[in-house]
């Protein structure tokens, strides 16, 4: 598949789907990988207000669901912030199109980010999720440790396990950002690889964002494979 397109996707609110999105937007930015992104929140728009550059889709018109494949016609990948509450209108949009056929006739793939925390809401929709996709769809749990390291309801789910061991998927982490750090970041509208040049913060926090961007960063290129379009095969050089 030459094609990628990703969803961040958690019905549930506050579960980091746009504090990842930000920052996954960031990632494609500074490792210079062309990409198209688009923010469904009509309401806070917060992957907008920190890239500008991304388009919108407006959930309460079906139609403008269609941008996310228009966006995948003109570039290779294709992220989505998908605004809380909002599952079951893009299950139902993927159901009504056979997202399947869509997806290859774009010669595309499609992965699904979940953002998962310490409580039952945010694992019940990632089984909800799972229950529709899984056979249209591959998926990456993200480990939100903005409120706990522990993940018990997760980890002792029959979701994760189906997940793991028949549908191939991966976890990563992101980790907890220090508060103060996230009220600058949203105060001045600046991602972490702009407030790390930034004055109003001083060295040593600079310092700590880039090291909590580093730690993501690894983080996303270990589930590349699930996150990015397939990069062609250098093949060996002829002998002359």
């Amino acid at each position: 598949m030459k094609k990628q397109l990703n969803l961040i996707l958690n019905g549930k609110g506050g579960v980091g789907k746009s504090f990842f999105a930000v920052n996954f937007v960031q990632f494609l930015k500074d490792k210079k990988i062309p990409f198209a992104a688009c923010d469904s929140d009509n309401e806070n728009s917060t992957l907008k207000r920190f890239h500008p550059d991304a388009g919108f889709i407006n959930l309460t018109q079906p139609r403008s669901l269609d941008e996310m494949f228009r966006a995948l016609e003109r570039a290779d990948l294709v992220t989505v912030d998908c605004r809380a509450a909002s599952t079951d209108i893009f299950l139902r949009y993927f159901t009504a199109i056979d997202v399947s056929s869509v997806l290859r006739t774009l010669d595309a793939r499609l992965t699904l980010l979940m953002p998962v925390n310490h409580e039952a809401d945010s694992l019940d929709q990632i089984q909800r999720v799972v229950e529709v996709m899984a056979e249209a769809a591959r998926f990456v749990v993200i480990r939100n440790q903005v409120h706990s390291e522990s993940f018990a309801l997760y980890d002792h789910s029959q979701v994760r396990v189906r997940l793991l061991k028949k549908l191939d998927a991966k976890e990563i982490i992101m980790p907890r950002m220090d508060e103060w750090l996230v009220e600058g970041l949203n105060r001045l509208n600046l991602t972490i690889t702009n407030a790390a040049k930034h004055e109003s913060f001083y060295l040593l926090d600079r310092q700590r964002l880039m090291t909590w961007q580093r730690n993501l960063y690894n983080q996303i290129e270990s589930a590349a494979d699930l996150l990015l379009p397939n990069r062609p095969t250098a093949h060996a050089s002829s002998p002359k």
